[in-house]
């Protein structure tokens, strides 16, 4: 079974919210965002996430992307990655202790350093020009009336 993970894309002004922690990829700098737990909505968990892992609120918006992962033998996790709007909370002001990977440090970094960080260039020309062409999340079945 997929393990199923939400990350939010949080930009104001030219800076992105990035949290600095040890992702198992190499790279120390990532999205916010974690599992989804069961009997929570895609929107619920990046909530949640974002609050444990920055301390900031946020409005969840649209679907930006959806990509997965097969590592070899691994589990097949899928990631959805929401555009997200703060309403509140201070950067920074984490849950500690809830993560299972420490946070370093949580910060809005400057949308041209993405690169540098360990982030594709097609990410990071996506996320400058605001990720046109993006799609839409809908909510659950019962809130759109299917």
């Amino acid at each position: 079974m997929p393990i199923v993970r939400v990350t939010g894309v949080v930009v104001e002004g030219d800076a992105i919210l990035l949290l600095n922690q040890d992702t198992g990829t190499g790279r120390s700098w990532s999205l916010p965002g974690g599992k989804v737990e069961p009997g929570e909505t895609l929107a619920e968990a990046l909530v949640r996430e974002l609050r444990e892992e920055t301390g900031v609120e946020v409005r969840p918006g649209r679907l930006l992307y959806v990509c997965d992962h097969l590592p070899v033998g691994g589990t097949h996790v899928v990631h959805i990655t929401f555009a997200a709007s703060r309403v509140g909370g201070v950067v920074g002001d984490v849950a500690v202790g809830l993560d299972s990977r420490p946070i370093r440090g949580v910060e809005f970094v400057p949308l041209a350093n993405l690169t540098a960080l360990g982030f594709g260039e097609t990410f990071a020309r996506l996320a400058r020009d605001g990720f046109p062409g993006a799609g839409s999340y809908m909510g659950p079945k019962s809130a759109i009336g299917l």
